[in-house]
């Protein structure tokens, strides 16, 4: 079976410690390809992953049943830069992302080519209706999404985004955007274009633990708030401003003291505190303004987001 040059819809997949789930993985590929009219292919891009995901995948894409394209990068880079790489290498009209522990139901994907084939959306994004999660995942989720919409990217649906789809034209101009430490997500919303929602149930993970950690969700959500807002500077401009009304305050107390002989210890309280304060506010400033810094340093170095390590692709005969 010959993969067509212009498939329909294209998958892209990041893979990193999956080695569990790429069994059901292909499965749900697989029903995907058959349903899926006008051609179809995956683009599964390892992201450095421990295990023995990518020799799984190597073994079993050949009988595959479906077109297949296997990427392996370097090192773990990401899973945004990972999509980035399967994103800039598929050649689907639509092109629509999917999670490799299947928490996200695969049949969505079929609903964003509905959606997004006939050209009346540039980008669909898959909103939770529910999440089968533990509790404090649930709640974390909550904080995490409500803080994003408030300080970030106030578009974001409310239980926040895990998968989308784009077209081929949308996804050129994603692409294009070579900027480093950010976010994906935000990204997106920032292109504009015209975009639709598709509600879905989010389901419990049935392989393996999440690598999205608390500390991964930290640097994200602090590249995605120097990226995209000013809220750090305005924070720092109006902690200035403070700084500026107790330090007048401040020196009207110590004048008034002095006439009055209240102070035993000339200028020792008001010193120490000055020093303090002020010194406080300066490495505030400086951690901030250093933050900014650094990302624009970054960037002007123009390093690939993530490196190739090997690539090839399948035809996927049937078995």
């Amino acid at each position: 079976m010959q993969p067509l040059l212009t498939p329909a819809l294209s998958v892209v997949v990041p893979v990193y410690r999956n080695a569990g789930s790429i069994a059901p993985l292909l499965d749900a590929l697989r029903g995907l390809a058959s349903a899926t009219e006008g051609g179809f292919e995956a683009v599964l891009v390892v992201d450095g992953s421990p295990d023995d995901s990518h020799a799984l995948l190597r073994d079993a894409l050949p009988t595959a049943g479906f077109p297949a394209q296997l990427v392996e990068l370097t090192r773990n880079f990401g899973a945004f830069p990972a999509i980035r790489v399967g994103l800039e290498r598929a050649r689907g009209q639509v092109i629509a992302v999917m999670a490799a522990d299947l928490q996200e139901p695969p049949e969505l994907a079929l609903r964003f080519l509905a959606a997004l084939r006939d050209g009346r959306a540039d980008v669909g994004f898959g909103v939770r209706d529910g999440r089968d999660d533990p509790f404090f995942g649930k709640l974390l989720s909550t904080l995490f999404w409500s803080l994003y919409r408030r300080l970030v990217m106030p578009d974001i649906p409310r239980g926040g985004v895990d998968i989308f789809a784009v077209s081929a034209d949308f996804r050129d101009r994603l692409v294009a955007l070579r900027e480093s430490n950010t976010s994906l997500l935000a990204q997106l919303f920032w292109l504009g274009g015209r975009r639709v929602f598709l509600p879905y149930q989010r389901r419990r993970r049935e392989h393996g633990r999440s690598a999205w950690t608390l500390g991964k969700k930290l640097k994200y959500f602090s590249d995605s708030v120097f990226a995209f807002s000013d809220l750090p500077v305005r924070i720092l401009f109006a902690t200035g401003a403070l700084a500026l009304v107790v330090a007048v305050a401040l020196a009207v107390v110590v004048v008034v003291a002095k006439v009055s002989g209240l102070v035993t210890v000339p200028g020792y309280a008001a010193t120490v505190f000055t020093i303090l304060f002020f010194g406080a506010i300066n490495t505030l400033g400086l951690g901030v303004v250093g933050s900014y810094a650094w990302r624009a340093f970054e960037n002007t170095k123009a390093r690939p987001l993530a490196l190739v390590h090997s690539e090839q692709t399948f035809e996927g005969e049937a078995p």
